[in-house]
């Protein structure tokens, strides 16, 4: 019998989803430095035996409206800024076999994924400079609809311009995406981008952070079907951790309470204003975490850490144990299922996988090598063009 805790360390761990870099900028907060509120920095990742990390450039789409391209040059300046300020601890990757380097070198490696198609502004010259300046995924959609491609996120909304899916510029820029080797995400995108995609790309895709719909029934979540489909494309879906993701409780709860929440937003952004100021998303997450506390704690409690795990099991039962992985969402929301603090906890998801009858090969593979197979394969499709 093998100690999932050493196999854990001795693993390639990477999480495909992390909306830290908001930090690097709004809170002139280094990686390096002490966690803070956070859920992700240096001492926590090593801690936590993880290997790699994408950090998500996610532009909020209503502060920037106008700005996309300038606030996303502004997150990778930022990230980039990181790995140049502590060079003996981090590096960039740009390839799988960065980050099995890094692995050996002890280096930790930090990857780049926009989050949003709205930041390349309706162009393929800034998917193409993004491309260069590393970033190696995109998610299509965050939560709104942009010009090429319907979002999970306001289907619902009649104010809003919807395509029935991705356009035919959505179509260009999968292709485009899977000519430059970028991993093409479809977490947040509607169903009907999402088979849109399918019928489009050559190259293997990623939903970087979703969980399972057959759970917890959030559009933002992937169906058995997509779940499936995802397999059949020799992709991968991350579990996210964000309890409006894991649980129906949870997220009933947390969604009757938004009214309440909303007008706590709009007095901070307009206070934010008169300062002539952007509201920023750290301030929110401040907002939720004394929310939580104030009013929910003792009726809601903590999303219990086997519903996390039943979302992994769920995952790997359906899609198959080649096709699933962690995209945790750390510091895109407020509030961690139990059990989970920071980053540092994530070897007792790998304890609680093995509890389950996971193996050896087997946990090595949602621990980091089904992400490393299809990265490596979108690469390997670009350079047959």
């Amino acid at each position: 019998m093998f100690d999932p805790t050493e196999l854990h360390f001795s693993s390639i761990v990477v999480d495909t989803h992390a909306d830290t870099p908001q930090r690097f900028i709004d809170e002139n907060w280094n990686f390096t430095d002490p966690l803070d509120t956070g859920m992700l920095n240096l001492d926590a990742a090593r801690r936590g035996g993880l290997t790699a990390e994408f950090l998500a450039i996610w532009v909020e789409p209503i502060a920037w409206q106008g700005r996309f391209a300038f606030r996303t040059r502004q997150l990778l300046d930022a990230t980039h800024a990181q790995i140049e300020r502590a060079p003996n601890d981090l590096t960039l990757g740009l390839t799988s076999a960065d980050i099995v380097r890094a692995k050996v070198d002890g280096r930790f490696c930090i990857l780049l994924g926009i989050e949003g198609g709205h930041s390349i502004e309706n162009s393929l010259d800034l998917l193409r400079e993004y491309h260069a300046r590393g970033v190696r995924y995109m998610t299509l959609t965050w939560s709104n609809t942009n010009e090429w491609a319907d979002s999970s996120g306001d289907l619902d909304d009649p104010a809003i311009q919807h395509h029935d899916g991705l356009t035919d510029f959505g179509r260009n820029v999968v292709r485009e995406m899977n000519r430059l080797g970028m991993m093409v995400d479809v977490s947040h995108t509607s169903d009907a981008t999402f088979w849109d995609v399918l019928q489009t790309t050559h190259a293997p895709i990623i939903a970087s952070h979703s969980s399972a719909r057959a759970l917890t029934n959030a559009s933002r979540n992937l169906s058995d079907e997509q779940l499936r489909a995802i397999a059949t494309n020799n992709g991968v879906a991350m579990v996210n951790f964000y309890p409006s993701f894991i649980s129906n409780t949870w997220r009933d709860t947390w969604n009757s309470t938004s009214d309440a929440r909303e007008k706590l937003y709009a007095a901070a952004a307009a206070r934010a204003a008169s300062e002539n100021r952007i509201f920023l998303y750290g301030e929110q997450l401040a907002i939720d975490r004394a929310f939580y506390a104030e009013h929910l704690a003792d009726k809601l409690p903590l999303v219990p850490f086997s519903t996390l795990i039943d979302h992994f099991d769920h995952v790997a039962q359906v899609a198959g144990i080649d096709h699933v992985g962690i995209g945790s969402d750390f510091d895109g929301f407020a509030t961690l299922p139990a059990g989970i603090t920071s980053v540092a906890d994530l070897p007792s998801i790998t304890r609680a996988l093995a509890d389950r009858g996971y193996t050896a090969d087997q946990l090595r593979k949602i621990l980091g090598g089904n992400l490393l197979r299809v990265f490596a394969d979108v690469q390997a499709e670009a350079a047959k063009e």
